[in-house]
C-alpha cells in the first residue's frame, strides 16, 4: 500500500466551509501531501488523514524471546526451556 500523501493514496478532508478548505489545501501543499478535498456543511469537520500524513506512527518492534538453551530472563542461571519456558 502507498504511502498515506501521495498521488496514489492522497489524504482525504471534509470541511465544513471553503475558507477552511483553502487553508488545509495550503497546508498539504507546504508539506508536499496530495489530498481531496471536499466542502460539506452538513458534515463534522474530519482532517485525520492530515494528523497521520504528518505524524506518521511508529512500527512496532517484536521483542526478541531467548532460545531454549540460552539462559533464563528471570535470572536464576537455569536454561529458559527448564526454568520460566
Amino acid at each position: 500500500m502507498a504511502r498515506l500523501g501521495t498521488k496514489k493514496h492522497p489524504a482525504i478532508l471534509r470541511v465544513q466551509d471553503e475558507q477552511r478548505a483553502l487553508e488545509l489545501f495550503g497546508l498539504c501543499k507546504a508539506h508536499g501531501i496530495e489530498c481531496i478535498i471536499g466542502v460539506e456543511p452538513e458534515e463534522p469537520e474530519d482532517i485525520t488523514d492530515i494528523d497521520r500524513a504528518l505524524n506518521p506512527p511508529e512500527p512496532v518492534l517484536a521483542q526478541i524471546k531467548p532460545g531454549r538453551n540460552d539462559p533464563c530472563i528471570c535470572g536464576s542461571g537455569l536454561k529458559s526451556k527448564k526454568c520460566c519456558a
